[in-house]
């Protein structure tokens, strides 16, 4: 058991959480919640043994083995893909060694009644002990099943890692953390970089072979398919519920509710008896009553009710001008990198209106059509935007591309014509950006800030096709639900690039699926299709049986 004891932690003479206590256990797969800064990643920094508190400590068995995944990596680039993932055994492949080492001395030595030779016995057998209680394990196969689960192929393992992106080094590194069968997990945000599919291999992994998983993330469905306890941090305490994301929502209402029916009540009393104090403080018979009203109203301790987060994000996109019947007409597309073919005589029709989804394991070409939607990549074969179609676009690193030296007004007034330069605070406003924060640099916002900040551009001139790849990375789940919204009722036709399937539930009517060089209509929403999926994929595993 892991224990986190009295933890508080100040900066700068502000608290950020004080004297949270609670308990990890086997099986525990914990959602840690609360809003963007309530000290969610700080808390696990300090359980990982990154930072420190300022008061209380962490505690865990003397062999215990804490595994932590952080929001952003800083990696090396000196072995391939295959080499790094597996370091995950460097200790045990260590241990086997020094083994080796003590036993050669053992046979080459001849001081057998020495202390030191006594010594190098006593070490060889403390070792071998652990070594051998540690279960057999095919080192390699283990590496590649796992370095397959996420996505990887056979031919990357031997790439180096510096040819990957930011989002599969991140891979290498979970694959590295699962690999050594930790007593506890630390997770933050680890679906950001992840596909579809490799989001539900982590799932299932999680569910089936983790020990013990605390998990931060704003991807909904996989928390809720994942947890069975959710820790609130709030108002500088935590609230431990044994229960999953959803019912922890409904439960948390219900808490607050009580809460403030219990404050309610109390300022009634109180209004009562300061009445009752003024009423009589001067009426000689009513001393006595009154001084033991006094004593009372001293002696109550005022109920606290939990903040709730009132900042909303005011999102509506403008109406969209009429394009052609067919804004999007893609006929025998091929895109090939030198060799390397992404996908061959590609064929598609988007209709005006409709709101379709691009789904796929990464590298299978999804982001690449946008591009050569946008114009900004070559291909073989016929693309066709239909008539009028005005597009907005928001790339994958759309938040990475604004000017880092730039404030967020100086951003958007750099962009703004017309009317809108005069309501520039106004639509700052409506995207929680108010006081202060509009001078903020850009170079010093969060991830959610600046996805925020370059969603407004895209909301400054009307468009009819909307073009969004993976815009809710960075994004926390009550600001997503408000996009989502948005979306629902944007009257333009939407292509949405994303691996949330909460998100995408209810929001795209049909499916793209990239794979295999191929791109395949399913004329069903996304939770049709993972159904169907999942089907498909047992069905590819009872014919492997059959074969074998």
């Amino acid at each position: 058991m892991i224990s986190v004891d009295a933890v508080g932690v100040e900066f700068s003479g502000t608290t950020l959480f004080s004297n949270i206590t609670f308990n990890i256990n086997e099986d525990d797969r914990i959602a840690l919640m609360g809003k963007n800064g309530a000290g969610k990643s700080t808390l696990l920094k300090i359980m990982a043994g990154v930072n420190k508190p300022t008061r209380g400590k962490v505690s865990a068995p003397k062999d215990a083995i804490i595994a932590y995944l952080p929001q952003h990596l800083l990696t090396e680039d000196d072995c391939t893909v295959f080499e790094e993932t597996s370091k995950a055994f460097s200790k045990i492949l260590n241990m086997k060694k020094q083994i080796d080492e003590l036993n050669t001395q053992l046979e080459t030595r001849t001081d057998y009644e020495s202390d030191a030779y006594a010594k190098i016995i006593e070490d060889v057998s403390e070792l071998s002990e652990k070594y051998y209680s540690i279960e057999e394990v095919n080192f390699d196969a283990e590496v590649e099943k796992t370095l397959m689960g996420l996505g990887f192929l056979r031919s990357d393992f031997t790439r180096s890692t510096s040819e990957f992106s930011g989002g599969w080094r991140m891979r290498i590194e979970l694959a590295k953390i699962l690999l050594q069968k930790p007593d506890l997990i630390l997770l933050d945000e680890p679906t950001n970089h992840l596909d579809i599919e490799s989001v539900q291999w982590l799932e299932e992994f999680l569910k089936t072979n983790a020990k013990a998983v605390i998990v931060i993330s704003h991807d909904k469905a996989f928390v809720d398919n994942l947890t069975n306890r959710t820790i609130e941090i709030t108002m500088g305490r935590i609230y431990d519920y044994k229960t999953n994301y959803s019912h922890y929502l409904q439960l948390r209402r219900e808490r607050r509710e009580q809460q403030q029916k219990q404050f309610d009540d109390q300022q009634k009393e109180i209004a009562d008896i300061t009445a009752f104090i003024e009423r009589f403080k001067g009426t000689y018979s009513k001393t006595l009553q009154v001084q033991s009203r006094v004593k009372m109203l001293e002696k109550i301790e005022i109920i606290q009710v939990d903040e709730v987060d009132t900042s909303s994000l005011n999102l509506k996109f403008p109406p969209a001008p009429r394009s052609g019947s067919y804004p999007v007409i893609v006929e025998g597309l091929t895109k090939r990198y030198g060799d390397h073919v992404v996908f061959q005589d590609a064929s598609l029709t988007i209709a005006r209106g409709e709101k379709v989804a691009f789904v796929g394991k990464n590298g299978e070409g999804k982001s690449t059509l946008v591009k050569a939607i946008m114009g900004e990549t070559d291909y073989e074969g016929k693309l066709q935007l239909g008539h009028n179609s005005m597009i907005g676009y928001f790339a994958q690193n759309q938040a990475s591309l604004l000017d880092v030296d730039l404030t967020v007004f100086e951003t958007i007034d750099q962009i703004a014509e017309g009317d809108i330069r005069t309501k520039i605070k106004d639509i700052l406003g409506a995207f929680m950006f108010s006081g202060d924060t509009i001078d903020k640099k850009v170079k010093v916002l969060s991830g959610g800030e600046r996805t925020r900040l370059a969603m407004i551009k895209l909301l400054l001139q009307p468009v009819n096709l909307l073009i969004l790849d993976e815009p809710t990375n960075h994004l926390d789940i009550k600001t997503k639900d408000i996009l989502k919204d948005a979306l629902k009722a944007f009257d333009g036709t939407l292509i949405l690039v994303s691996h949330d399937r909460d998100f995408l539930d209810g929001l795209a009517e049909k499916v793209f699926e990239f794979g295999n060089k191929r791109i395949k209509e399913h004329f069903e929403d996304i939770n049709g299709f993972l159904r169907n999926k999942k089907l498909e994929n047992l069905r590819e595993i009872e014919r492997s049986k059959a074969k074998a």
